[in-house]
């Protein structure tokens, strides 16, 4: 689940709280990016059991709704929402389960939360479409999930607000995270039952060392990839420079220094649309052609053993 764009923000933003640490140790900062990481694995989690917190809100109030009715000798409700196929498998997903058992965070902590979001569900027109539906299908219960999530869990204040209280981490790593939820939705298959299987951590043990080799890099050869910044632009001025555009640019260079197999305008336009979450509205574009005079100089100077590729694109 952990790629390479997560692994590139947490080390821009690791990187540039450890220049802001007095007390600065390589190795514990280095723990402390693995650890940023698996809880961004935890909230993929913890955004899954989501689904299955409103899911048993949706049955609670069906009950209650089953009995009234019943009582009244009224029209008895639908049960189609309550008994949603892909979220009942969900809930019953044995690495779920698992995940789940060994955290002490719960959704139960949030119940009021989880309320008002089944509450905003149910008055839906995407719900309303669902229920007016004749028949039944795994697809449909799948699909109903997948229009759910983006249209009151993606873009959601409230659950934002909730997170950050969890977490320190979530709120940066939410956007992503929401991509592997919807991914995972996705590739749900009843056949599969219980032993559906979630996206793993990592998807390789190449990424995790990719996160190690690149933020030791960075910090490492720090002074060295200064000099190349200076040597490339003499008139220079590092005092009037966004701090964050030193950091982006250094890890930029690392990644380019380090990693052969990744073309040079890859690792350009990655760092370049990082600048533009991170940085000033200006930084990507001088950070782009910055880069770019970076990569050619160490080229030309037989230091950066690769091709320069295509042009980086515009931003």
């Amino acid at each position: 689940m952990i790629n390479r764009e997560l692994i590139r923000i947490k080390i821009v933003q690791l990187t540039y709280a450890y220049y802001q640490n007095g007390n600065r140790n390589l190795d514990v900062a280095e723990k402390e990016l693995l650890f940023s990481l698996s809880k961004a694995y935890h909230l993929y989690h913890y955004l899954l059991a989501l689904i299955v917190a409103v899911s048993k809100e949706a049955r609670k109030y069906y009950e209650v709704e089953l009995s009234k009715a019943t009582r009244e000798k009224q029209q008895l409700p639908s049960s189609k929402f309550a008994d949603n196929k892909f979220a009942i498998q969900l809930e019953e997903n044995k690495q779920l389960c698992d995940f789940i058992s060994s955290q002490k965070q719960t959704w139960d902590d949030d119940i009021e939360f989880v309320r008002r979001l089944y509450s905003q569900i149910v008055q839906s027109r995407i719900y309303a479409d669902y229920m007016e539906e004749s028949g039944s299908s795994y697809e449909s219960d799948r699909e109903v999930w997948r229009k759910l999530y983006k249209a009151f869990i993606m873009e959601n204040e409230e659950l934002d607000s909730v997170l950050e209280e969890k977490s320190l981490y979530w709120n940066d790593d939410k956007e992503i995270v929401d991509t592997f939820v919807l991914k995972t939705i996705k590739r749900f298959e009843p056949e599969n039952n219980i032993d559906q299987e979630l996206l793993p951590e990592y998807k390789d043990e190449e990424d995790k060392d990719f996160a190690r080799k690149l933020f030791r890099a960075t910090i490492l050869n720090a002074d060295q990839y200064q000099r190349y910044m200076s040597e490339t632009s003499r008139n220079w001025d590092f005092s009037r420079l966004a701090y964050m555009d030193v950091v982006i640019m250094q890890i930029a260079i690392a990644e380019m220094l380090t990693f052969p197999n990744i073309p040079i305008n890859v690792t350009i336009n990655e760092y370049v649309d990082l600048a533009k979450i991170y940085s000033t509205p200006k930084s990507s574009g001088y950070i782009n052609g910055m880069l770019d005079s970076i990569a050619r100089y160490l080229i030309n100077s037989g230091i950066l053993l690769k091709p320069m590729g295509e042009k980086p694109k515009k931003k």
